[in-house]
């Protein structure tokens, strides 16, 4: 029995939704840093981009305005929100509230949640060496969202894959701003790592603590308003 022949992918493509494609092309390219905090995007050059009608542009884009990515501007177009001061110690602090409590559940660590860790810190490796400032971002997301899942607490585990948008955008922004930090990321992971073998959940917590903080100092008295983080307005 011969198994059925592959779905090409322009036909998964064109039986995508076109609003769902706008929103998805849209979001990526905002979450990857392709369109930048404070740019304002056209209806005409979004439908061009993804080839679309501009009815389904208009639909994606305020699904993206609902999750606080645009802001909608009548005649004008969609701007990118940039990421402000205050959402970025919102975000600090509700990281460490629910990441500090998971490490030190995660003490005595189980075999596979350190094999896990293992693989999501190598996949940050391998994309570091590529470049792929995207990819590193959401190896680094998931490193983190791996420790909180290990909880089994789901009701903490959805709250935290609330933050996973704004994770991803600041991640790319800081490694833009501070290419030097992709690499002591990836160190810092190892020493998370090496306190969860080692059994030591308070060495554990402060060394997650002193990792997440570093997002508010790297953004504290800087002007990063051209990697995304920063006021903005129309331009």
């Amino acid at each position: 029995m011969t198994s059925p022949a592959p779905v090409s992918a322009a036909k998964d493509t064109r039986r995508t939704p076109a609003a769902e494609r706008v929103y998805a092309h849209v979001k990526q390219a905002v979450l990857e840093r392709r369109y930048e905090g404070g740019v304002l995007l056209t209806e005409g050059e979004l439908a061009e981009a993804v080839g679309v009608s501009r009815t389904p542009v208009r639909e994606g884009l305020l699904r993206l305005e609902v999750e606080g990515l645009i802001r909608l501007y009548p005649k004008k177009g969609a701007l990118v929100l940039p990421v402000s001061a205050q959402e970025i110690e919102d975000v600090v602090e509700t990281r460490l509230l629910v990441e500090q409590h998971a490490v030190r559940r995660a003490v005595p660590v189980s075999r596979p949640l350190v094999e896990r860790l293992e693989e999501t810190l190598a996949e940050q490796v391998a994309h570091a060496e590529t470049g792929d400032l995207a990819a590193v971002s959401a190896a680094d997301r998931c490193f983190h969202a791996t420790i909180v899942e290990a909880t089994g607490n789901q009701i903490l585990t959805r709250l935290y894959d609330q933050l996973r948008d704004r994770q991803l955008r600041m991640g790319v922004a800081v490694m833009h701003a501070h290419p030097d930090r992709v690499a002591k990321n990836i160190a810092e992971h190892a020493d998370i790592l090496r306190t969860l073998r080692e059994g030591d959940s308070e060495a554990a917590a402060l060394a997650v603590h002193q990792h997440v903080s570093r997002v508010r100092h790297l953004v504290r008295g800087e002007d990063l308003r051209g990697y995304g983080l920063g006021q903005g307005g129309p331009r």
